[in-house]
């Protein structure tokens, strides 16, 4: 093929050009990788074979529970011993051996263990309230308890704790009538006024507050899960609430403060516990807004959890139904979390209950979500 020469204008131009784009390359990767500009964690690399699996989360851990996993196929479960609260801040590591003894004996794999005091538990109702009250020198002890458990966790095998840094707890409205007799928990935002009034322990929490309290925390707890290998997974404030509800402004409660809260003290060892539910929670359109969400953090090796429930309505208006009556479309969310390659549980969460059997409740949606991994697998 002939090739016309160039004329010395277009010579000059097509350096030029070259140049540009060569300049604005370089300027963009300068960008890319300047402290300054990453405000964000930036998306991980994806596994090289992603696995789904059916979990399931129970405390304390029983023999008898363990069995009923083995009924409904489970194969991964986040766990905990006997008792729930110890007195001593944390568990031993012969409290957690028990457990991972009764998962191995039935070829369950205890995947995560839950915190002893970091709950989804109201901050009046809760015995070891520091963390949360940005409470010194009673937080320091706290968290070296945290620092224990983590270091015990790994000592036996375990390679994640969930936790919580709520201060409200799991708030609702009452309970809805839903199919075939049974009662949804529901969220109105609008009948609750009384509680939004209520004022708890801590007082006026304000957004600066409550991050410089998160802040403190991830700053000492981050490099101890860093140092034994444990991934810490926290669940996002259930439900998404107004600022100032209760007198607190809870930061937890959005998908941009999600976004700011796995940004500090960035690590591969700090993630969520993705409650697919409450985060649906937290959109004017979960139906199409959250697969967008899931691949923002999945992307960035930030799902350590999924509880994959589904729900009717939005943000401040909310019923949790069965998983195959929402207005997610679950077949969707499961092909979303295999696109980005996560690779750990599924499992159900907020179940509606009825007056006669809740356990049926429990068997539909292990076998809704167990089919929806088998075809997604397949």
């Amino acid at each position: 093929m002939n090739h016309r020469e160039l004329t010395p204008t277009e010579s000059t131009l097509s350096r030029r050009d070259a140049l540009g784009r060569i300049s604005l390359g370089v300027a963009v990767s300068a960008l890319a990788t300047s402290p300054g500009a990453a405000s964000e964690p930036a998306p991980a690399p994806r596994p090289v074979r992603a696995r789904l699996k059916l979990g399931c989360q129970k405390r304390p851990t029983t023999a008898e529970g363990v069995q009923i996993w083995q009924r409904f196929g489970v194969t991964h479960v986040c766990g905990g011993p006997e008792p729930k609260n110890p007195p001593r801040g944390y568990w031993t590591r012969e409290e957690l051996s028990k457990v991972r003894d009764l998962c191995e004996k039935a070829r369950i794999t205890l995947e995560l263990m839950w915190e002893p005091f970091l709950n989804s538990t109201h901050i009046d109702n809760t015995d070891r309230p520091a963390i949360m009250l940005g409470k010194s020198p009673e937080r320091d002890r706290d968290i070296e308890c945290f620092q224990k458990h983590i270091e015990n966790c790994a000592a036996i095998g375990v390679k994640g704790v969930k936790y919580n840094l709520t201060l409200l707890g799991v708030l609702r409205t009452a309970r809805t009538r839903g199919r075939g007799g049974s009662s949804y928990s529901s969220w109105k935002l609008a009948d609750a006024k009384k509680q939004a009034e209520e004022k708890t322990r801590a007082g006026r929490v304000k957004a600066d507050d409550y991050w410089e309290r998160i802040t403190y925390f991830l700053e000492r707890v981050v490099p101890v899960a860093e140092r034994y290998k444990v991934r810490l997974a926290c669940h996002p404030q259930d439900p998404g609430l107004p600022m100032g509800f209760q007198g607190v402004d809870a930061v937890l409660g959005t998908v941009e403060g999600l976004k700011k809260f796995v940004g500090i003290k960035e690590s591969k060892y700090h993630g969520l516990n993705f409650c697919q539910g409450t985060i649906c929670e937290m959109l004017e359109k979960p139906g199409e807004e959250i697969f967008d969400i899931i691949r923002w953090f999945g992307t960035r090796g930030k799902i350590f959890n999924v509880h994959f429930r589904n729900i009717r309505g939005r943000r401040d208006d909310f019923q949790e139904v069965y998983p195959d009556e929402g207005d997610v479309d679950m077949w969707k969310a499961v092909r979303t979390y295999k696109e980005v390659g996560y690779d750990g549980m599924l499992m159900y969460d907020h179940v509606p209950s009825t007056p006669d059997d809740t356990e049926a409740n429990r068997a539909f949606a292990y076998g809704y979500i167990r089919a929806l991994i088998q075809a997604a697998e397949a």
